[in-house]
């Protein structure tokens, strides 16, 4: 079904919802502009309006308190259901920062290292093979068969490890010459398996370059064997690790990878861009199932449940009294650990960025030409969801849709941007 375009009536407009602060707090108590924080609405309707997205929920906070929460909308054009603020969103690659925290948690257990080799853990991805492009040259620098003609096979430097995996350097089912290996494994994937099931096949891949030499995304593969790390080392299934040692505690009481039946009324409807307007997303990506986590990219949240999470990583890694990470560990997460192989990556500004663990870094604010402050972190997901943290400013954003693309986040760091006075 498409939407076509059209004029949305004044009534729809309505129905929108805006929080109000907690009792006794303003924006300028701290250091934003009521008048100016309006703004953030205003753009969102614009958008709306212009047909770029059905609609939106939003949160800012800084030193702790929201003192922005609104919800823009529809979460459903062809019902004209409006956008409510306990709207379930498909979070995508929002997935990967809550995977690389809970990677984290067993690193101050002490149960792993960041530079440990996944083959410690998975013993079929020992002694990886980097895909070189081209005919193998007249002497052989390799041992065993090609993938195809197109490409032969090198030894790996070093296995991948842990923190290449966190930060895309590890060269794992990144879009490279091997592609069609890993596409094969991921059509051959049956609805039953588990993250016990299928990860160990990756080991076999051949990797698209040498481990820590190049950042390029693993969309699906690194972050879906990290969490399989989890389970091997806890004990426990993804899913429940989550739940009993992030999403508990957290309060996050909406956040899971398979949403309750009762619960599915709740859920945006996901629309791409058509010449003819919004369309809304018939066979959507399915990341996730009954039986396999998904760290990649299968979550589903609502943006109050992912302003807690973002949050506990502005307090230095604690919420309302519980400890999750320690403040050093939450530093490490939220600093630049790929040096300058970020830049110009995936429509990347040349200069000004970096990477986190999980998520991507503000370098230079000014370099980049971004609207958001220098040690800003954050990720967003290939159906719109998008925040960012900054410990130093104190501040939590959160901008959720369900519309493929990057387009808006600009002018929603530029609002938020712009209701700073101090």
């Amino acid at each position: 079904m498409k939407f076509i375009s059209g004029v949305l009536t004044s009534a729809s407009f309505a129905l929108t919802l805006i929080a109000a602060p907690a009792a006794g707090s303003r924006p300028e108590d701290v250091g934003l502009s009521s008048e100016r924080v309006e703004r953030i609405h205003q753009m969102v309707m614009r958008h709306v309006e212009a047909h770029d997205i059905s609609g939106a929920v939003t949160i800012v906070a800084r030193k702790g308190q929201m003192i922005h929460f609104e919800a823009h909308g529809l979460m459903d054009l062809e019902s004209r259901k409006p956008m409510t603020k306990d709207a379930l969103f498909r979070l995508a690659s929002s997935s990967k920062p809550v995977t690389a925290a809970a990677i984290l948690i067993l690193l101050e257990e002490g149960k792993l290292k960041l530079t440990d080799p996944v083959a410690k853990f998975i013993p079929e991805f020992k002694n990886s093979k980097v895909a070189i492009e081209g005919t193998r040259p007249p002497i052989p620098m390799s041992d065993g068969p090609s993938g195809t003609d197109k490409y032969y096979t090198v030894p790996a430097v070093h296995d991948i490890t842990i923190i290449d995996l966190l930060t895309h350097t590890s060269g794992l089912a990144s879009g490279g010459i091997a592609n069609a290996e890993f596409q094969k494994l991921m059509k051959e994937r049956q609805p039953t398996e588990a993250l016990a099931d299928f990860i160990p096949r990756l080991g076999a891949l051949p990797l698209d370059f040498q481990p820590g030499s190049q950042w390029r995304y693993s969309g699906l593969a690194g972050f879906d064997t990290l969490g399989r790390i989890v389970e091997i080392v806890s004990g426990m299934n993804f899913d429940q690790f989550l739940r009993e040692r992030l999403f508990t505690p957290l309060g996050m009481k909406d956040t899971g990878f398979n949403v309750p039946e009762k619960d599915a009324s709740r859920k945006v409807t996901i629309y791409r861009h058509t010449e003819n307007g919004l369309e809304k997303l018939a066979n959507s990506p399915v990341f996730t199932s009954p039986s396999y986590f998904s760290g990649a990219g299968g979550l589903t949240s609502t943006a109050e449940d992912y302003s807690r999470f973002a949050q506990m990583l502005c307090n230095g890694g604690q919420l309302n009294g519980r400890r999750i990470l320690s403040p050093w560990t939450v530093d490490l997460m939220l600093s630049n650990n790929v040096g300058d192989l970020f830049n110009g990556q995936i429509g990347r500004a040349p200069k000004g960025v970096g990477f986190g663990l999980g998520g991507e870094v503000v370098v230079s604010a000014a370099d980049a030409r971004l609207r958001k402050p220098n040690g800003s972190y954050g990720w967003d997901g290939a159906f719109g969801t998008y925040w960012w943290v900054n410990r130093k400013e104190q501040m939590v954003t959160v901008f959720f849709i369900q519309t493929p693309g990057r387009a808006l986040q600009y002018d929603f760091d530029n609002a938020v941007s712009q209701a700073v006075i101090e």
